[in-house]
């Protein structure tokens, strides 16, 4: 157990793993248990092409656990091209770890909750790796997979040889239901054995998956050709309208709250997609669709789109955005706080620490 109670470090194998989702799930709980809550994120991460706010990410976990302003710990470092580039010439000297020891200084809470780096090489050109900032805080830790590959247990395995007894537990996270047995009977097992604690198994969610129809908008750079107001509406699955009208409507009903990318001219193809659970029709090859589809479409609430894109590269950029999703709509969060409760095993962390209630 590692030396210092009061730090809990929250990383994961690969990025996109479901850090900020278990952060916000165990906080809340432990909240509910009158334990008080401190957050930090330490690094932000700006090498994508499309910047992405840290400071809105940690604004939003601060707003969702009401937590002060003296709670939110300092992110320390934003990566971008540029101070990566200034660290690789030596114009970037900054002692990180001298710097990461201002979240030593802490009072008040019982708990600190940080979001590590995307995986636990991530920040070591800065020394702030993973393994790097739970020796320095002296933390506890827990790993966030998910089971994408079966190389996913051979990260657990490699982690656990890297950070020994601060691993206290890992969270196999968005496991697919036709999985869920074998994660339970085969790998939660193995992984014990090796003192690999598994401390929660949390099953896929199509919501938790799902983006907003306003984020499809803006990684498309698409034009809303009619519902403007109904871009809150959340998009769970995709699928493309290719195929004749009778064959499509059969494949139409097979899903919920889909997003239906197809041709501009498929008038036929558009109102069979708006007579499903589609929340979202999004028309390739920058043609106007028909006037029955725009009235068909405003009656039933469903944004149209027009891309500039063909298909399958409009596919590939929505696949992209279900891949990264983020965990930033109330609806989400309440999802998340039942799914912790029922899958995650409070008494096993707990009793890793000491803690003042």
């Amino acid at each position: 157990m590692p030396k210092s109670a009061n730090y809990l470090l929250i990383g994961s194998t690969e990025a996109y793993s479901g850090k900020s989702t278990i952060a916000i799930g165990l906080a809340h709980k432990l909240q509910e248990q009158g334990i008080a809550i401190g957050y930090g994120k330490l690094l932000g991460n700006c090498l994508a092409t499309r910047s992405i706010s840290t400071d809105a990410d940690v604004q939003f976990v601060t707003d969702t656990l009401k937590l002060s302003d003296n709670s939110i710990q300092p992110t320390l470092l934003m990566l971008n091209e540029s101070i990566i580039n200034k660290r690789l010439l030596a114009e970037e000297k900054t002692d990180y770890q001298k710097s990461l020891t201002q979240y030593l200084q802490v009072k008040g809470e019982n708990l600190v909750i940080l979001e590590g780096p995307s995986n636990l090489d991530e920040g070591s050109l800065f020394e702030l790796s993973l393994p790097q900032v739970s020796e320095i805080l002296n933390s506890a830790v827990i790993l966030v997979t998910r089971p994408n590959s079966h190389s996913y247990i051979d990260s657990l395995l490699s982690a656990k040889q890297r950070l020994g007894n601060s691993l206290i537990g890992v969270i196999i996270n968005d496991v697919p239901l036709p999985a869920q047995e074998t994660v339970t009977t085969l790998v939660k097992p193995f992984l014990e054995a090796r003192n690999i604690p598994v401390l929660g198994i949390l099953p896929r969610s199509n919501l938790l998956r799902s983006v907003t129809v306003e984020e499809l908008v803006k990684q498309l750079k698409a034009h809303v050709l009619c519902r403007s107001d109904r871009l809150d509406l959340m998009v769970e699955s995709l699928t493309i309208g290719a195929m004749n009208v009778s064959s499509a409507i059969k494949y139409f009903r097979k899903a919920t709250n889909m997003a239906v990318v197809t041709g501009g001219d498929r008038t036929d193809i558009q109102l069979a997609a708006l007579e499903t659970s589609t929340h979202c029709l999004i028309l390739t090859g920058q043609l106007s669709p028909d006037e029955l589809v725009l009235s068909r479409a405003d009656d039933a609430e469903v944004p149209v789109l027009s891309v500039e894109y063909e298909t399958l590269s409009t596919v590939e950029i929505i696949n992209r955005a279900f891949g990264s999703v983020r965990l930033h709509e109330p609806v989400k969060v309440e999802f998340v706080k039942k799914l912790i409760a029922q899958h995650f095993d409070f008494e096993r962390l707990l009793s890793h620490f000491q803690l003042g209630v």
